[in-house]
């Protein structure tokens, strides 16, 4: 079983920036795929980002690109988002999650369904 904990959100203008944590309570350098997903009020979670095991690959939202930048340090077990000049509508709460694979997959990155386990969530509020 893998527990995965979410740290770093908050509240922040427009333009400024977070840096989201998600610390695994196992080494999953070896074969897990990590992403993080978003859910806004009312809305579907979708993904954001993820990054194959060895941190090679990384795949971002069309939304996300240039702003965000996924990535994972796996001495330390930890995956983050550094997220610069947000928007409004980047406001959700943010999930971390982690499946058995070496590589992602750039087709099926962000499909929920597929990755086994998830945070709790970290809130993100952007305000204009």
């Amino acid at each position: 079983q893998v527990q995965l904990v979410e740290s770093g959100g908050g509240s922040v203008q427009a333009g400024g920036s977070l840096r989201l944590s998600c610390t695994a309570s196992v080494y999953t350098a070896s074969n897990y795929c990590m992403g993080w997903f978003r859910q806004a009020p009312g809305k579907e979670r979708e993904g954001v980002a993820a990054i194959s095991s060895g941190g090679a690959y990384t795949y971002y939202a069309d939304s996300v690109k240039g702003r965000f930048t996924i990535s994972r340090d796996n001495r330390k077990n930890t995956l983050y988002l550094q997220m610069n000049n947000l928007k409004p509508e980047d406001t959700a709460i943010y999930y971390c999650a982690a499946k058995v694979a070496y590589d992602c997959d750039s087709g099926s990155w962000g499909r929920k369904y597929e990755y086994t386990y998830w945070g709790q969530g970290t809130q993100v509020t952007v305000s204009s």
